[in-house]
């Protein structure tokens, strides 16, 4: 959040929220979903001041990046993982999920560095007492049309998915790729550690269906979902969320929905990821 923002959210905001608080925690420990966003969505990458910023829009949890750019190691060390674990609880926010969307630019399907950090991501899940982790395959990363990159990544999961399975903790795949290619990629891997992480907007951006995809992954294929839009607040986009509720409802899905991006061009992310939220909460309370 920049100073702009925070004085934006202080003089427009402020007072009403006063009458009116934040529609937020405590939520009941057996709800069925609960509402976090994305450390670089509400802020920077591999920023601890996320949790507070969280705090001010009434999330329950923060999906942190293992590393950044400036810092390959960052959540690989354990001091950083005490500080985030007191940041945390000092906000009262959840850790809702640990991601590495460095693999964006240094991509896991040819980097070797990369294959240690997904290693290591597991230790530091477990460490966070977080069970799942984003493994992003965009950019660089991209799989679409390259399966020797598929081949790849499927024999690093391999290697890692033991691993995950004994801490208990899901490796989860996003990318541009459809259902189908996704189950090839998982049933090729043969573990219960590696899922999909779905994300509705970029699964719409492609065109596939993804009310159909969700029904075909199930539960059982599906880890984690983001809740997105591109430069529109959520609801005001192509994703019909009070539809995507009907499909987790149809699939018995419950656990952690991750907002991401849903800012519209020129708007403040504060008073943004406030009305996101609101939003999410009307829909899937």
């Amino acid at each position: 959040m920049n100073r702009r923002d925070a004085l934006r959210y202080t003089a427009g905001l402020g007072l009403s929220m006063l009458a009116t608080p934040v529609l937020s925690r405590p939520i009941p420990s057996k709800a069925r979903f609960k509402i976090g966003a994305c450390d670089w969505s509400i802020g920077r990458a591999g920023d601890i001041n996320a949790f507070a910023v969280a705090k001010q829009i009434g999330l329950d949890g923060v999906q942190v990046s293992l590393n950044t750019s400036a810092d390959h190691n960052h959540l690989r060390q354990p001091d950083k993982q005490r500080a985030y674990k007191a940041a945390a609880q000092k906000a009262g926010i959840a850790i809702s999920g640990l991601a590495i969307g460095l693999l964006n630019d240094i991509p896991y399907k040819s980097d070797p560095r990369t294959e240690q950090w997904v290693q290591d991501s597991v230790d530091v899940a477990d460490a966070l007492g977080v069970k799942a982790i984003l493994l992003a395959f965009f950019n660089n990363n991209d799989l679409r049309n390259d399966p020797k990159g598929i081949r790849v990544v499927i024999d690093r999961l391999k290697a890692v998915a033991p691993k995950a399975e004994k801490a208990g903790v899901v490796l989860g795949i996003e990318s541009w790729l459809s259902a189908p290619e996704l189950m090839a990629i998982i049933e090729a891997v043969g573990s219960p550690a590696v899922k999909v992480y779905y994300d509705v907007c970029n699964s719409s951006v492609r065109g596939y269906n993804i009310f159909e995809e969700i029904r075909d992954l199930g539960k059982s294929r599906i880890c984690e979902f983001h809740l997105k839009e591109n430069d529109q607040l959520l609801g005001q986009g192509i994703v019909d969320l009070a539809k995507v509720r009907q499909e987790l409802d149809a699939i018995g899905y419950k656990g952690w929905l991750q907002i991401e991006g849903a800012v519209p061009k020129g708007q403040p992310m504060l008073e943004s990821y406030i009305e996101n939220n609101k939003t999410v909460r009307s829909l899937f309370s």
